[in-house]
């Protein structure tokens, strides 16, 4: 059986990817991803100061995100939400995705759009679960009342939503798909607040994707109908001839 087939698809599904991200690690290693390990430096001080004594209620009043919080003080507290470890799952976890992920994500896009991208989707998490309790558990995407006392927070919708940004950016669609596939399959396996909020910050990254892709159209319609320079353009000079 050849495996032809197989290193053309993996070439052409993470080839471009994968170049970019080996080139500049060879090039800058460690300087390349800056945000990214200020990021992982940042949620492990968190896990460290939230299991101690006098650290947990600190990081609670800061980074602790609940549905039945006041909004204004949800808004408050998402974007550092991101960096608090959830209670319930382990820290490596965490911070193997957050190093993974974002540092992918900042080599390839660059730190202002990781950061965008990562709040975006973390503020769309928070959002839904408001408007799924709203809802109702009878409803299509509603939450049951309860969900309003969970805390909320980790950087797991941050990581799912950038990794469909970054591969339909480096149009690694098929591994894009198997992100969005999983987490359905995650909401139908186990029906919870955060597969939810993971499908809730897909449906952000999609609507960023469709309106990016929709300018990056508008300005290359511009850019082949501009008239070109008018030392370019052809004068009413006779050719020269030698």
């Amino acid at each position: 059986m050849s495996l032809r087939p197989v290193r053309t698809f993996v070439r052409r599904e993470w080839g471009p990817l994968f170049g970019t991200v080996w080139a500049v690690l060879r090039a800058r290693k460690w300087r390349a991803i800056p945000v990214t390990l200020a990021s992982v430096c940042l949620t492990a001080l968190f896990q460290i100061v939230q299991n101690q004594d006098w650290g947990f209620e600190p990081v609670q009043n800061i980074g602790f995100v609940r549905a039945e919080d006041p909004l204004w003080l949800a808004l408050l507290r998402t974007p550092l939400s991101l960096f608090v470890p959830a209670l319930d799952l382990p820290v490596w976890g965490a911070l193997a995705q957050i190093l993974i992920v974002f540092g992918i994500a900042e080599i390839c896009i660059g730190w202002k759009q990781t950061l965008l991208i990562a709040y975006l989707t973390t503020l769309a998490g928070t959002m839904y679960a408001r408007i799924g309790i709203a809802t109702g558990p009878d409803g299509l995407f509603g939450l049951p009342a309860s969900d309003a006392r969970i805390v909320d927070t980790g950087p797991s919708a941050a990581v799912v939503g950038l990794a469909v940004y970054v591969c339909w950016r480096y149009r690694a669609y098929w591994t894009a798909g198997l992100v969005i596939v999983s987490m359905v399959v995650e909401v139908i396996i186990k029906d919870n607040l955060a597969g939810k909020e993971h499908l809730a910050a897909i449906a952000a990254v999609l609507l960023v994707i469709a309106f990016t892709a929709r300018y990056d159209r508008r300005r290359q319609r511009r850019s082949v109908n501009e008239p070109l320079p008018r030392s370019e353009t052809r004068s009413g000079a006779p050719p020269i001839r030698s």
